[in-house]
């Protein structure tokens, strides 16, 4: 099976709009990364597990998850509880990205397992620089390795 060696960055997000400007400032400051939009988190769960119609998808051996919480369907507290639950995708780094600041929800996300926890600015400039600097500290970050997914 075809293995990628750089890292993929899922992300799980249900607004285009906030997709899209993500996408934009994670490629200024990460281009080196694959990035993956997903609108739900069922797919989401599709395609790290591999299954459905990203069964045949390359392994990736380097994979971070970027979860928007408030999605419809399957909310990202569920995707976060079933990726963590799962021996195949435990160790896949998440990081929260979401409007919510309420500290019991961060408690539930920290819980459950996230790696990182995110508040999205309201504002578009500081939202941008945001996202900005999460795509440095991507660049840099060492993912787990071994069993790739």
């Amino acid at each position: 099976m075809e293995t990628s060696e750089q890292t993929v960055i899922l992300l799980v997000e249900d607004d285009p709009a906030h997709a899209r400007l993500i996408e934009k400032n994670l490629r200024r400051s990460n281009p080196a990364s694959e990035i993956v939009k997903l609108g739900d988190g069922q797919r989401a769960l599709d395609y790290l597990r591999r299954d459905g119609a990203d069964a045949k998808r390359p392994e990736a051996s380097h994979i971070v998850v970027l979860l928007d919480l408030n999605m419809p369907g399957m909310s990202g507290y569920q995707v976060l509880q079933r990726l963590k639950a799962d021996e195949r995708t435990r160790s896949i780094p998440v990081v929260v990205l979401t409007t919510t600041d309420d500290s019991t929800e961060i408690r539930r996300c920290y819980e459950l397992g996230c790696n990182m926890y995110i508040t999205k600015p309201v504002d578009y400039e500081r939202f941008s620089e945001a996202i900005h600097r999460l795509g440095h500290l991507l660049a840099v970050a060492s993912m787990p390795d071994g069993q790739a997914v």
